[in-house]
Formats: structure tokens, C-alpha cells, sequence
């Protein structure tokens, strides 16, 4: 996607932001675009099920850190597992492997990627949802093409945990 020269000031209340299924399981709430930061940074709002995983994977072209608002997520950061509560903060630099695993209903955190760039990864990963709307079908083959045609992401692997 196209950034901007100069970033724009965004003032958001809580509940707004564009809202969009992720295959991969979960609803973002859109904080601020790439076009809003002038490229600087991506910021959304993640609500997942219990049990949701991703699969191992990379972000070659950004540094990805995540702030559990609510509930509680298992990491795995480099083959290494850290169980991340709420309040917790996690920070996958570029290249980096990893995956986590929802620990808990009603799982929520904010996900920041610097610089911006893997957005466009995300919006082909994803789908509008109209208001009231609150899930979609997971489809991980939507995602790993979206990372192929977008770039943002580098799938490594299955998900490094065992099945429920």
C-alpha cells in the first residue's frame, strides 16, 4: 500500500477502528494504518478464541511486539516457550522465529509492527466485518498467499505446539 509524506493525527475512542476477520482466527480492530503513520508503524487491536495457533513465521521487513491487554498467550520466541499474561509484552524482532498459541477466552493484545510495512500482508489476510459481526472461517492457505503475493511475512512451519 501507498504511505503518505507526513502522518496524520488519529484520535480514536474505544470500540472504533475499522474492524476485520483474520483468517488465521480473530477480530483486529484497526488503530493506526501505515497511511496514518506515514509508514512509521502498524498498531491493531487482536480478539482471539481460546486455543487460536499460528504457525512459525517471520516478519523479515519489521519488528513485531505484542501487549496482552487480556488473557493469556503461550510464545514460542526462537524455540523457546514463555506463557505471556495480561500486562505482559512481547517483542519478535525481524527475522525472528515464532508462534504463539490463545491460552484463554477472551484473549486480547495489541500488535505493533515498526516500521510499517506488513500491512498490506494483513489486509489480504483479512475481510471487512459489517457491525456486529464477529467471526469468519479460519483459512490458512488465505494467509500463506497473502504472505506470498504481499509479502510481511515468511511462513516457516506448522505451529510448534501439540494439538488440543
Amino acid at each position: 500500500m501507498k504511505t503518505k509524506s507526513s502522518a496524520s493525527a488519529v484520535v480514536l475512542q474505544p470500540g472504533e477502528g475499522a474492524r476485520r476477520w483474520f483468517f488465521g482466527g480473530g477480530v483486529q480492530t484497526w488503530k493506526a494504518t501505515e497511511e496514518d503513520t506515514a509508514g512509521a508503524f502498524l498498531l491493531f487491536e487482536d480478539e482471539m478464541a481460546l486455543n487460536k495457533v499460528t504457525p512459525l513465521h517471520t516478519h523479515p521487513d519489521s519488528d513485531e511486539t505484542l501487549y496482552i491487554l487480556a488473557g493469556e498467550i503461550l510464545m514460542n520466541m526462537d524455540g523457546t516457550e514463555h506463557r505471556v499474561a495480561a500486562g505482559g509484552v512481547v517483542i519478535a524482532p525481524r527475522g525472528v522465529p515464532h508462534a504463539f498459541k490463545v491460552l484463554q477466552e477472551g484473549t486480547r493484545m495489541l500488535c505493533l509492527h515498526t516500521p510499517g510495512g506488513a500491512q498490506a500482508f494483513y489486509f489480504g489476510a483479512s475481510e471487512p466485518l459489517s457491525l456486529g459481526e464477529n467471526s469468519g472461517a479460519v483459512d490458512f492457505d488465505r494467509i500463506r498467499a497473502s504472505g506470498q503475493l504481499n509479502g510481511g511475512i515468511e511462513i516457516l512451519g506448522a505451529p510448534p505446539f501439540p494439538e488440543p
